[in-house]
């Protein structure tokens, strides 16, 4: 991987997860700048020997490439002052939810590089999973070293039509959430069945990576296939997958995922 100065603007959760990746793989310190107004969150980022600033522009300016790591809604605002900023021999990186490559190039109009990635909370323990998109006029360069910047904490996809980002969004972006959610119910069942809670969790959450272990190192095998090769007609997990299919599982999944594209598609005209 390449070695360019870096500047993070914003420090929250997942700048702290990509940046450690890349430390852990060997990227050096010196090359990263971070600008958070938060003075803890500065604090914690120079001791990992890493430069921190509250002057976004400064660091913009000094930068090879820029990550917006901040909110959606507060996009236009981190941007303003960042206008300013030739931007024409730099990569720039958003990781906001809902910010089209569009609505970046209306926000920094000197850029000409730009790689939009919809991440996922899984890169806080390195299994991460990343869509990207850019533009046709960005680089192989860039897209390279984007793509490497990502994987420093899990996998990545691309996607060519930007479109596509709205459903990379439901599917890794917020799924994390639907997991929880799974094993929240079912540790909450099992506590109903007279299972202590610390016992609880462990038997849903060692299940969970199982099976998603199972998921993995089998590729050649299709999802459906694996789970018919754990349901006995007749047996425990048939009587359970029966009620499932009762209340529509696969029906409310797919609402629940359509509501998370619909919203996304929303955030696109908000900010």
């Amino acid at each position: 991987m390449q070695h360019k100065l870096i500047a993070f603007i914003g420090g929250g959760n997942m700048a702290q997860a990509i940046i450690l990746g890349l430390l852990k793989q060997g990227y050096p310190a010196e090359k990263i700048i971070v600008n958070d107004p938060n003075e803890e969150k500065r604090a914690f980022f120079a001791n990992l020997g890493v430069a921190t600033s509250e002057n976004n522009v400064e660091s913009v300016i000094k930068a090879e490439v820029v990550l917006l790591a901040v909110k959606p809604q507060m996009m236009a605002d981190v941007c303003s002052p960042l206008s300013a900023v030739d931007f024409s021999d730099k990569l720039l990186i958003s990781i906001a939810a809902g910010i089209s490559t569009e609505r970046l190039n209306a926000l920094i109009p000197s850029v000409k590089s730009i790689v939009r990635v919809m991440p996922n909370t899984p890169a806080l323990v390195g299994e991460g999973m990343a869509g990207l998109f850019a533009p046709k006029n960005t680089s192989e360069n860039y897209r390279t070293f984007a793509q490497d910047l990502l994987g420093a904490v899990g996998r990545t996809v691309w996607v060519d039509d930007e479109t596509q980002m709205h459903a990379v969004t439901a599917a890794s972006g917020s799924s994390p959430a639907y997991f929880f959610l799974m094993l929240e119910a079912m540790q909450q069942a099992l506590i109903k069945m007279n299972i202590d809670e610390k016992t609880a969790r462990e038997l849903v959450q060692q299940s969970m990576l199982g099976a998603a272990k199972m998921v993995t190192e089998n590729p050649q095998i299709a999802l459906s296939t694996l789970r018919e090769n754990v349901t006995s007609k007749g047996g425990t997990t048939a009587a359970a997958l029966a009620v499932f299919d009762a209340q529509h599982f696969n029906q409310t999944i797919e609402q629940a995922m359509q509501a998370c594209l619909s919203r996304s598609q929303e955030m696109e005209t908000l900010f």
